[in-house]
C-alpha cells in the first residue's frame, strides 16, 4: 500500500465514533489501511460536490455510506422525469422537487450521521471562493465548460484538490487536478471548445449506467485523498470506454505556462466564465444569423389547410419514438437529397428542439430555397402545445 500525506489531519480528541458508527463502519475498521483513525478522518472530512445529477448521485451516495462527516452539495435544479434514467439519488416520487431536497433526504436516509450542507444556488465567480473555502475536497460533477473552468480556477486559487469526472454517450473521464502536486484542468484543456461544438448529454445522450462507473471512481479518489492512501489520479487522466469495456490512461504534465497554475499566472482571481467560453458572443452571433421561424401553432394551422410541406431532419431511431407523419431526411443526408423537396412550396423543417432544423434551413437557403422555416421548439414544442400523445425524450 502506498501512503501519502492525508488531506485531513489526524483527528483530535473531539472526534469519536459511537457504538452505532463502529457497527456501521466495521468493514472499514478491520482494514489496516483505514482502521479507527482513518474512519475518524472520514468523519472529520468536509467534501463539496458540484451538482446532484448523474455524477453527483453515485459519488455522494458512496461518500455518505463511507462516513464522510460533512457533504456539501451545490445544485439549483429540479428533478425531471428524464433524470431518473441515470440520477439514482432521485426517485419517481421526487419529480418536480428541488434536487437539493431530494438528495439531502436520500443521503440522510443512507447515513443519518452525515451532515448535508445545501447550497441551492448557481455556482458563480461571486460565490465560489466563499463556498469552497470551508471544504477539504471539491468534486466536480458538472456538465458544462464554464462551470468546469470556474471550479478549476477556484480550486487552484484556494489550494484545493479538484476531483474531476465527465461523461458522454458511452465514454467517461476521471482525474484529480491538484495544482499543489500536479497539473490543473487548464493544463489539459487550455482553451474551451467553441460553443455548440461539443454536444451535451441532452443532445447526444448518455448510457444511464455510465455515471455510476465514473462517479464511483470520483468517490474512491476522494476517500483516498482524505486517508492519504494509494496512488491518486494526480497527473493522470483515466479514460473509460463502456462499449469496449476498456480503461486507458494518459499521463498529464503541469504546464509551466498555464495561466492559473503556471510559473507566471495571469489569472489571479475568478473571471467571467461565460464570456471566457464564448457563450455571449455565440448567442449574439446566433441572434444576428437567426433563420425564419414558424411556431407549432402556425404550423398546425397550415398543415390543416395543406399550404405547407413539412420535413423531419432527425435520425430514424428518433423518428420511431414519435413523429408527425411527415417525410424524414436526416440532416446529414440532406445535402444529397434536398432535390426530393418542392422548391416552390413553403417548407417547414423540424427536429427535436430546433437546433438541427435551423442548420437545415440555412443549408436549403444556400441551395435556393426561399420560403423555408424552422419550427421553433421542434417536436418537443409540438408535444407540449399540440399533441401530448407524442412522447418527449
Amino acid at each position: 500500500m502506498q501512503t501519502r500525506q492525508p488531506l485531513v489531519d489526524s483527528p483530535n480528541g473531539a472526534v469519536e465514533l459511537s457504538n452505532e458508527e463502529i457497527a456501521r463502519y466495521s468493514r472499514h475498521l478491520i482494514m489496516p489501511e483505514v482502521a479507527l483513525e482513518g474512519q475518524k478522518k472520514l468523519k472529520q472530512a468536509r467534501v463539496l460536490t458540484i451538482g446532484a445529477g448523474g455524477l453527483g448521485s453515485p459519488l455522494s451516495l458512496y461518500l455518505a455510506a463511507a462516513g464522510v462527516g460533512t457533504i456539501g452539495i451545490v445544485d439549483f435544479d429540479v428533478v425531471d422525469e428524464s433524470n431518473l434514467q441515470r440520477q439514482i439519488i432521485h426517485g419517481t416520487s421526487d419529480v418536480g422537487r428541488p434536487k437539493m431536497e431530494s438528495a439531502r433526504d436520500r443521503l440522510n436516509d443512507i447515513n443519518p450521521n452525515v451532515n448535508v450542507v445545501a447550497y441551492e444556488e448557481a455556482l458563480s465567480s461571486e460565490n465560489a471562493l466563499d463556498i469552497f473555502a470551508d471544504f477539504d475536497v471539491i468534486v466536480d460533477g458538472t456538465d458544462n465548460f464554464p462551470t468546469r473552468y470556474l471550479v478549476n480556477d477556484a480550486c487552484v486559487l484556494l489550494g484545493k484538490p479538484n476531483v474531476y469526472g465527465s461523461i458522454f454517450r458511452f465514454e467517461g473521464q476521471a482525474s484529480v487536478f491538484y495544482a499543489e502536486e500536479g497539473p490543473c484542468y487548464r493544463c489539459l484543456y487550455p482553451e474551451p471548445p467553441p460553443p455548440g461544438l461539443v454536444p451535451s448529454c441532452a443532445e447526444g445522450g448518455v448510457l444511464g449506467i455510465l455515471p455510476g462507473a465514473i462517479g464511483t471512481i470520483q468517490a474512491t479518489e476522494t476517500v483516498k485523498l482524505i486517508l492519504g492512501i494509494g496512488e491518486p489520479l494526480i497527473g493522470r487522466l483515466l479514460l473509460y470506454d463502456a462499449l469496449g469495456m476498456r480503461f486507458r490512461e494518459m499521463k498529464l504534465r503541469k504546464d509551466p505556462n498555464c495561466p492559473v497554475c503556471g510559473e507566471n499566472p495571469t489569472v489571479t482571481e475568478l473571471i467571467d466564465y461565460q464570456e471566457f467560453c464564448g457563450i455571449p458572443q455565440a448567442a449574439a452571433a446566433e441572434q444576428e444569423n437567426r433563420v425564419p421561424e414558424i411556431s407549432v401553432q402556425e404550423l398546425k394551422a397550415q398543415m390543416e389547410s395543406g399550404d405547407i410541406q413539412v420535413l423531419d431532419v432527425r435520425e430514424p431511431y428518433e423518428y420511431e419514438i414519435g413523429n408527425l407523419g411527415v417525410p424524414l431526411i436526416p440532416l446529414n443526408e440532406l445535402p444529397e437529397r434536398y432535390e426530393e423537396l418542392d422548391k416552390d412550396k413553403p417548407l417547414a423543417i423540424h427536429c427535436r428542439s430546433g437546433a438541427r432544423s435551423a442548420n437545415a434551413v440555412k443549408l436549403l437557403k444556400e441551395r435556393g430555397f426561399e420560403n423555408v422555416y424552422n419550427v421553433s421548439g421542434g417536436i418537443l414544442a409540438w408535444s407540449e402545445e399540440i399533441d401530448p400523445s407524442i412522447p418527449q425524450y
